[in-house]
C-alpha cells in the first residue's frame, strides 16, 4: 500500500487528521497556551462581567462587555491555530545532494602529501542580491542550499524560509507562511489583555461607589477582579512587549534570528526597503502556497547520486596523454587493508604495466627492454608507489632508478 508523504516525513513534527494539520514536535504546550487564555477569560465572565450588564447608563449595554471578551477569545485562538497548524514555510527535503555543486576536491595530508581527490559538496555558494554578492549555506541533514533568509530548526529538524524562531508557547516554528498570523495573535493577545484588566478594574470602581466604599472592602466582595487585575499585568509584561518588539523587526525587515545574529556580527540589514513597503511585505502580500503536499503519495525515486559520493573508495583523475583530445579517464583506486597489494585499473594498452613489473621487479629491480628494443621512460606511465597510504600519487623509487639508467 502506498504511502502519503507526511507518514514518511524526515522531520520531527506531528500530523492530525491525516496530514491536514501540522504541528511541531512539542504540539502539546499549545494546550498550555489554550488553558492560559480560556481559564482567565472564563474567570472574568463569570465572576466579572455577568455582573456589569446593569451597570451603564444605557440598560443593555453591559451585555456587550461579555460578547466583545468573548469575539476576542474566539480571534486570539483562532489565529494560534492558524500560526501552529500549518506549513510555517519548510523547504522540502532532497533526496541526494545536487549533483550540478558536486566538484573534486583535494586535501593536503600532516605529512605534506596530496591526498587524492573526492567529491564534495561546497559549504557556501555566492549568489546576487540587489546587485550585491550574498552567500548562501548548503543544509547536510536537507541537503540542499538554503535560499536567502532561510535556516534550519533544530527542533522540528527542517529548513524554514524566512526562519524568525521556534516558539515553544504555540509549539512552531515561526517563519514565511504564518508569520503574520504569529503577530496577530500576539497583538490580539495584548488587546484582550488590556480588555480584561479595565474592565476588572471598572468593576472595582462600581463597587467602591456602592456599598463598599474602600478599597479593600470592593476587593473582599470581588477577589477575582484583582487576581485578573494581577494576571493581565503580568501577562502584558510578555506579550505586550513582544508585540513592540515584533513592530520594530517588522519596521526594519527583520527577524528575531537576524536580530540577534547581525548585532554579534556587526553586519548591515540589506532587506531594509523602508518602514512602509516593510509593512506592505508582511501584511499586505498573498501568503504563499506551501511547497509540501503532505498528503500526497511518496513518489518513487527518479535518480541517484553517483555511487562514487558514498562510495569509501578514492577517486583518482588519471591524465589522457594522447593528443586526440579525448576526456580524462577516472581511475579507481582500491586500498586492499589487508594486504600491500595495491590494484589499479588503467585503460588501453597500460593495462598490464603492473604485471610486467612485478616479474622485472622479481628478477632483479630494474626495467628490461620491450620487444621492440627500447626502454619505457618515466613520462610515459605513472606508477605508483607500492607501499602507498596517504593517496597520492608518488613516483616509486624503481621508476626513477630505471629512468636515470
Amino acid at each position: 500500500m502506498e504511502k502519503r508523504v507526511y507518514q514518511e516525513w524526515k522531520g520531527s513534527n506531528i500530523f492530525l487528521c491525516g496530514g491536514r494539520l501540522f504541528f511541531g514536535p512539542d504540539a502539546k504546550s499549545v494546550l498550555l497556551t489554550v488553558l492560559l487564555v480560556l481559564v482567565p477569560v472564563i474567570i472574568f465572565c463569570v465572576f466579572v462581567a455577568r455582573h456589569l450588564f446593569h451597570e451603564f447608563s444605557s440598560y443593555n449595554s453591559g451585555y456587550a462587555v461579555l460578547l466583545v471578551t468573548i469575539l476576542f477569545t474566539v480571534i486570539v485562538l483562532f489565529l494560534l491555530l492558524l500560526t501552529s497548524a500549518r506549513d510555517p514555510g519548510i523547504v522540502p527535503r532532497a533526496t541526494h545532494p545536487p549533483e550540478e555543486d558536486l566538484c573534486y576536491s583535494s586535501a593536503i595530508s600532516a605529512d605534506g602529501s596530496r591526498q587524492t581527490p573526492t567529491l564534495q559538496i561546497p559549504r557556501t555558494k555566492e549568489i546576487i542580491y540587489k546587485g550585491k554578492p550574498v552567500k548562501i549555506k548548503y543544509c547536510d541533514t536537507c541537503m540542499v542550499f538554503r535560499p536567502l533568509r532561510c535556516s534550519h530548526c533544530s527542533i522540528c529538524n527542517n529548513c524554514v524560509e524566512h526562519f524568525d524562531h521556534h516558539c515553544p508557547w504555540v509549539g512552531q516554528c515561526i517563519g514565511l507562511r504564518n508569520y503574520r498570523y504569529f503577530f496577530m495573535f500576539v497583538s490580539s493577545s495584548t488587546v484582550l489583555c488590556i480588555f480584561v484588566f479595565a474592565m476588572s478594574a471598572v468593576y472595582i470602581k462600581f463597587l467602591m461607589d456602592g456599598h463598599y466604599p474602600t478599597v479593600l472592602k470592593a476587593m473582599k466582595k470581588s477577589p477575582a477582579s484583582i487576581i485578573l487585575m494581577l494576571y493581565c499585568f503580568i501577562a502584558l509584561w510578555f506579550v505586550g512587549g513582544l508585540t513592540c518588539f515584533h513592530l520594530y523587526l517588522i519596521s526594519t525587515n527583520q527577524t528575531t534570528y537576524e536580530n540577534f545574529r547581525y548585532k554579534a556580527e556587526g553586519r548591515r540589514n540589506i532587506f531594509d526597503n523602508g518602514c512602509l513597503n516593510n509593512f506592505m511585505e508582511v501584511f499586505c502580500t498573498k501568503t504563499k502556497p506551501s511547497k509540501n503536499d503532505f498528503r500526497a503519495f511518496v513518489a518513487a525515486e527518479a535518480s541517484e547520486l553517483p555511487s562514487q559520493y558514498y562510495s569509501n573508495r578514492h577517486v583518482v583523475e588519471e591524465t589522457d596523454d594522447d593528443t586526440s583530445g579525448d576526456p580524462r579517464a577516472k581511475v579507481e583506486d582500491d586500498l586492499d587493508l589487508g594486504g600491500d597489494l595495491l590494484k589499479l585499473s588503467q585503460r588501453r594498452h597500460y593495462e598490464d604495466f603492473d604485471e610486467e613489473m612485478g616479474r622485472e621487479r622479481s628478477s632483479n629491480g630494474r626495467r628490461a627492454p620491450d620487444t621492440t628494443g627500447n626502454a619505457v621512460s618515466r613520462s610515459d606511465v605513472r606508477i605508483s608507489s607500492r607501499d602507498r597510504r596517504s593517496g597520492s600519487w608518488d613516483i616509486a623509487p624503481e621508476s626513477l632508478s630505471i629512468n636515470s639508467s
